[in-house]
C-alpha cells in the first residue's frame, strides 16, 4: 500500500468515527461547538502557515476577489458543520450519513448545471435510483429528509465553490476560518458574559476536548490533501465512501439509532446508485485510451 492510500484511508476512517468524538461533547450547544471548531482550527493552521515559513506568500494571495469567493465558501462550510454537529448530537448519525453518501451524486448533478457537464446514460441511471431513494424515504416517512439533504447540497456546493477557488486546502481553510472568526470571537464572548461558556468552567476533559477540536479538523484535511496528489481521482472517489459507511455503523451499533425496513429500502437504493456510478466511472476510465468515445 502506498502512502498516498495509507493517508486517504486514515483520513476518511477519522472523518467516518468522528460522530464519537462529537458524542463527548453533547452537553454544549451545537454553536458554541462550532465556534470552538473555527477558532482552534485557525490557530493550528495559521501556526502551520507561520512555521512553515509561509506568510508572505499567503498573504499576498488574498487578494479582493480571493476574499469574495472564500467568504460564500465559509458561509457553505458553516451551514454545513452546524447541520452535522447538531444532527450527531440529537441522534441522527445515520441520516447524516446519508448526506454524505449522496454528496457525490449532488456533484454530478451540479457539475450538469453550473458547469454543463455530460452525463453518460449509466450515470442518468444512478443519478435516477437515488433521486428515487430520497423520494421513497419522503413519501414512507411522511417527512423531507432535510438533514441529509442540507449535508449533502451544503458539502457539494462548498467542493464546487473550491474547485472554482485559487487557493489550495490549506490555505483556503485558513482564509474560510478566519473570516468566520469575527462572529466566532464575538459568539463566544456573548456566551462568557451571560455565564453559558463550557471552555474553562466544565472540567479540564472537556477543554482538552475542545481544543482537539482544531486538531481532528485539521489533521484528516491535511492527510486528505496529501492523499489526493499521489493516487488517482478514481481511487480516491471509492475510498471515500469509508467515511460515511463508518458514520452509518456508528450510529447503528455504537448509539443505537433505529434503522427500519423502509430506510433500508431507501438506502438500498441510493447504495445501488452510488455502487452504478463507481462502477461505471472505473470501467470507462479504464476503457477510455482505447475504446471509449465520449
Amino acid at each position: 500500500m502506498n502512502r498516498g492510500t495509507l493517508h486517504a484511508i486514515v483520513a476518511f476512517t477519522a472523518w467516518g468515527v468522528l460522530p464519537v468524538y462529537w458524542k463527548q461533547l453533547d452537553y454544549v450547544p451545537s454553536l458554541e461547538l462550532i465556534s470552538h471548531r473555527i477558532l482552534w482550527s485557525f490557530l493550528f493552521l495559521i501556526t502551520f502557515i507561520l512555521v512553515s515559513k509561509k506568510r508572505r506568500a499567503f498573504t499576498a494571495t488574498l487578494t479582493a476577489p480571493v476574499v469574495c469567493i472564500h467568504t460564500l465558501s465559509a458561509g457553505l462550510l458553516a451551514v454545513n458543520w452546524v447541520t452535522y454537529v447538531w444532527a450527531v448530537n440529537a441522534g441522527f448519525i445515520i441520516e447524516s450519513s446519508l448526506g454524505y453518501f449522496i454528496t457525490p451524486l449532488i456533484n454530478v448533478g451540479l457539475g450538469v448545471l453550473v458547469l454543463k457537464e455530460r452525463l453518460r446514460s449509466v450515470q442518468w441511471v444512478a443519478v435516477g435510483l437515488a433521486f428515487a431513494g430520497l423520494l421513497y424515504l419522503t413519501v414512507a416517512y411522511g417527512s423531507f429528509p432535510w438533514i441529509a439533504l442540507v449535508l449533502g447540497i451544503s458539502f457539494g456546493t462548498y467542493g464546487l465553490v473550491k474547485k472554482l477557488a485559487p487557493l489550495g486546502s490549506i490555505r483556503g481553510l485558513t482564509t474560510e476560518t478566519g473570516l468566520l472568526l469575527p462572529p466566532t470571537i464575538v459568539y463566544l464572548i456573548y456566551t462568557e458574559r451571560i455565564g453559558e461558556g463550557t471552555f474553562l468552567h466544565a472540567s479540564a476533559v472537556a477543554d482538552v476536548f475542545l481544543i482537539g477540536l482544531g486538531v481532528v479538523t485539521i489533521i484528516p484535511l491535511l492527510l486528505f490533501a496529501s492523499a489526493v496528489q499521489r493516487i488517482p481521482l478514481s481511487l480516491t472517489g471509492i475510498l471515500q465512501y469509508i467515511a460515511p459507511t463508518l458514520q452509518f455503523l456508528v450510529g447503528l451499533m455504537v448509539y443505537k439509532e433505529p434503522f427500519t425496513a423502509i430506510q433500508l429500502t431507501g438506502f438500498g437504493m441510493v447504495w445501488a446508485a452510488l455502487g452504478i456510478f463507481s462502477i461505471e466511472g472505473l470501467i470507462t476510465q479504464y476503457l477510455r485510451p482505447s475504446t471509449v468515445i465520449e
